[in-house]
């Protein structure tokens, strides 16, 4: 495979994790790069393309209301449940970039 030097500064702290992670690992700093990197384009990847699934999935009205989700969050358990659970459910919507219509 061909490969590419690329160069970035990186603060000192990280730099000095990076270095213990190659030491424990016996790994080369490079390497710890080359992991890190393609794990982040990955994650960014999926969540780019979640994001456009969800968007497609609001364009097309396939939305779900937050009384239906408190509906389903009520039959969890008690209140501390229902709000721990409500509280999860809206996290990881904002972070996808879902929507749930009130």
């Amino acid at each position: 495979m061909e490969t590419r030097v690329l160069t970035a500064h990186v603060p000192l702290p990280l730099a000095v994790k990076v270095d213990e992670l190659a030491s424990r690992m016996e790994r080369s700093r490079g390497w710890i790069f080359k992991q890190a990197l393609a794990a982040w384009i990955d994650a960014d990847e999926m969540k780019s393309t979640l994001t456009l699934e969800a968007m497609a999935d609001v364009a097309a009205g396939r939305v779900v209301t937050g009384d239906a989700v408190q509906a389903w969050v009520d039959t969890l358990g008690g209140p501390a449940v229902s709000i721990a659970a409500f509280e999860i459910c809206a996290h990881r919507c904002s972070q996808d970039k879902a929507l749930i219509a009130v």
